[in-house]
């Protein structure tokens, strides 16, 4: 059994040797190539003074690079950070300082905008894929000292392995610590429950830093499954690469299976080599999966996962029925149970709602640093709270209806309205901003801004979005905006988010 993450490129080079691994934009590497790459990334930032429990901070799009770093921080014992390239050089700073990161590893188009964050931080040195400016390390030249690896570290499963950033309701980033054995255990029972193996190809353009994406990953190096890699979500691309590469499986957000369809690309696509469909991120109508795999002319199952458990909660094993609309079952070794809301200690009758609660080895540790909202997400008997509302059913599979919180899911995206609000308060003009979401066809749900003006302003609805993106990533900021009087908000002058859309005039 693997101890830890930096094992695994190891054991798939012993494994898997000269097969091929990972194809990314006309490259490919075996699993052999991949490991050396691995140990002289590990050699690098060994001399850089990263060791074992140094926070490395891993910024970048997709790339070869990308998957070598994430194994060779986790080789010589260090912890892997994996932030959003969406996020901006505000919030990176925030993230990086949160988690007292000593390194930072970035891609040429994001290192400019992050220069400033080592003069604010306990960051040590910044590595850079591609051109590196004065004051950072280029990616080619730390593997090219030709040092030799430092030996394996020596680790325990339960060492913490990943700080993975999700928002928070207050508006400010929560890290999720994952230990090695959530990050093993997700990626090794995912890809037996789908029954990914060496004869596999799995095309994505899952953004690497999702836990999603990282499952797969994992699952790769596991397995020996080929993975083709994609730096941005491209459909006529993929559609091509599934083709060209025979995959058999895909893996996606239901936006990317929506624009698939609505290529002028599809009508020509070759998928005549795939075997089945995967989609995350966000629950997609039983409309929409039926239109998917009549285009598709495979099964399409749904999965569900959170950043608080390493990857994937539950999915639907090849050997059951695949129930659409409902997320599947627990990955084996995790438990599912709905929980009365008012009373976590009781479960819920099959059928009726409450709310998804997780246990097993896939939980994280908790927030870091934050002791208190840990203690709020995690039970003392070791539930996690999903913060979903859901039904099980008499076979174990789960059903979402509905989130017990405001949280918006844009296009496999995350996205809180305290943080939106708290950007839109600052503007000098606005008395007050509250956000709702909206449902959306393409990206499901969308972020709606209701702004109250101080008395005498005007603004317009670019005004307020160009504002926001200042500040917020893109996926982040309000797709609408609407200028109205006041708010609905309780007794106690609370805004009350469910009762925004009365407002609506559009």
């Amino acid at each position: 059994m693997l101890d830890h993450i930096g094992q695994i490129p190891d054991r798939a080079a012993q494994k898997f040797k000269d097969k091929e691994a990972l194809v990314f934009e006309g490259q490919s590497f075996t699993f052999n190539d991949l490991n050396v790459l691995i140990e002289k990334t590990a050699g690098g930032l060994h001399s850089l003074g990263i060791s074992q429990g140094d926070v490395v901070t891993l910024y970048a799009s997709n790339s070869c690079e990308w998957v070598v770093s994430y194994f060779a921080i986790a080789r010589i014992g260090a912890v892997i950070n994996p932030v959003n390239t969406m996020l901006t050089p505000t919030e990176i700073e925030f993230v990086v300082k949160d988690c007292d990161a000593r390194a930072i590893i970035t891609s040429a188009d994001k290192v400019v905008g992050i220069m400033g964050v080592k003069e604010n931080s306990n960051v040590s040195s910044i590595i850079s894929f591609g051109d590196a400016p004065e004051g950072t390390i280029s990616f080619d030249e730390l593997i090219s000292r030709n040092l030799t690896p430092p030996p394996m570290v020596v680790i325990a499963p339960e060492t913490l392995s990943t700080i993975g950033y999700t928002s928070g309701t207050t508006g400010h980033p929560k890290g999720a610590m994952q230990s090695h054995k959530a990050v093993i255990t997700n990626g090794a029972m995912t890809s037996q429950v789908h029954m990914r193996g060496p004869d596999d190809v799995v095309v994505s353009a899952l953004p690497c830093p999702h836990v999603y994406a990282n499952v797969l990953m994992t699952g790769m190096m596991m397995f020996g499954t080929k993975l083709v890699l994609h730096k941005i979500f491209d459909p006529t691309k993929v559609l091509q690469d599934i083709k060209v590469h025979k995959a058999t499986l895909f893996d996606g957000v239901p936006t990317m299976y929506m624009f698939m369809l609505n290529s002028p690309a599809f009508s020509e696509a070759d998928l005549s080599s795939l075997k089945r469909c995967y989609v995350g991120g966000q629950t997609m109508p039983i409309a929409t999966m039926l239109a998917v795999e009549k285009g598709f002319g495979v099964p399409l199952y749904e999965l569900w996962g959170m950043t608080e458990i390493a990857g994937l909660g539950s999915t639907h094993p090849l050997y059951g029925e695949n129930k659409h609309g409902s997320i599947g079952c627990a990955i084996p070794y995790c438990e599912l149970r709905i929980a009365d809301v008012d009373d976590v200690s009781k479960t819920m009758p099959r059928g009726e709602v409450g709310e998804l609660m997780v246990r097993g080895p896939i939980v994280m540790i908790g927030y870091f640093g934050d002791e208190e909202k840990t203690r709020q997400t995690l039970e003392p008997d070791g539930w996690l709270h999903s913060g979903d509302l859901g039904t099980m059913d008499n076979d174990g599979c789960v059903y979402i209806v509905d989130r017990k919180k405001d949280m918006i899911l844009t296009g496999g995206y995350n996205v809180y309205p305290a943080e939106i609000e708290r950007v839109l308060a600052e503007h000098p003009d606005v008395a007050l901003a509250a956000v709702g979401k909206q449902p959306d066809e393409m990206k499901g749900e969308i972020a709606k801004a209701y702004v109250v003006l101080k008395e005498g302003m005007t603004l317009t609805e670019q005004n307020m979005i160009d504002f926001c993106r200042k500040s917020l990533a893109a996926y982040k900021c309000p797709r609408k905006i609407q200028f109205v009087d006041d708010v609905p908000k309780t007794s106690t002058g609370k805004i009350m988010r469910r009762e925004l859309y009365t407002l609506d005039n559009d």
